[in-house]
């Protein structure tokens, strides 16, 4: 007797209009000055639920986003941020954080909020096992480095994974998922009509010390956000041509 299966698991797929996204995506710009226009919570709060919403790395989720809004932390987060224009006519400064420590309690939350009361075998043995494993890089790197050493005599002989074999490694896996949710934040803002500019000239020192960051939290950018100024967009948009980038093969 054939033994039934459980169905996969499926989601409806609502009909999207590219036109809509094309113009929200066309329309973002790096504003560097924003009216007073106040920017609602409500819609600040949305779209920090769009930004956490990202795709990232196992579903463990090393971000932090840290709303600035009372004037003098926003004033003293402006002159961290070398007091541009963007920072400090901002109605809202959202610091884009990244964790590195974070992963193991989030492989505890991940079993603990699996939508299904029987998780998966492989499922378990991922969060429990080889998450553990594969993000864990040991006291003085020494995990890490075994690691490299492995993957590099079993991948003359099959594709094996190649990382993160290091702290430095786990900053950048941490950094490419906040830099998603960033732009998933950015252009639900542009969805309600608001603007934004991310801002990599700041002071991590001083901005660390202001928001009192936990010792593996870094910061990949700071996002000055509201209603753009009649002269908020400084020139016209430029990129360079199409074939020094796509590449086909």
């Amino acid at each position: 007797m054939k033994q039934e299966t459980k169905p996969r698991y499926q989601e409806a797929m609502p009909q999207i209009d590219a036109e809509e996204f094309r113009k929200v995506v066309m329309s973002r710009r790096s504003v560097r000055r924003f009216d007073d226009t106040p920017l609602p919570d409500a819609v600040l709060d949305d779209c920090l639920d769009m930004a956490l919403l990202a795709p990232n790395s196992s579903n463990l989720q090393p971000w932090e986003f840290h709303v600035v809004r009372t004037p003098e932390l926003k004033r003293k987060l402006a002159a961290a941020c070398l007091n541009q224009n963007a920072a400090k006519t901002a109605q809202a400064l959202v610091v884009m954080v990244a964790r590195t420590d974070t992963w193991p309690a989030h492989c505890e939350l991940m079993l603990e909020n699996w939508p299904d009361a029987d998780i998966p075998p492989i499922v378990r043995n991922y969060y429990s096992r080889v998450a553990r494993l594969h993000y864990r890089q040991g006291p003085l790197n020494l995990l890490g480095w075994t690691k490299r050493a492995i993957a590099a005599v079993a991948g003359l002989r099959r594709p094996v994974p190649r990382g993160p074999f290091s702290h430095a490694d786990m900053k950048v896996w941490a950094a490419k998922t906040v830099a998603l949710a960033a732009e998933n934040f950015m252009l639900a803002l542009r969805a309600h009509g608001f603007d934004s500019c991310p801002m990599e000239g700041f002071d991590e020192t001083r901005v660390r010390r202001l928001l009192k960051l936990p010792s593996d939290g870094f910061v990949v950018m700071v996002v000055g956000c509201g209603k753009r100024a009649r002269d908020g967009v400084y020139h016209a948009r430029i990129r360079f041509a199409r074939d020094r980038f796509v590449k086909e093969h």
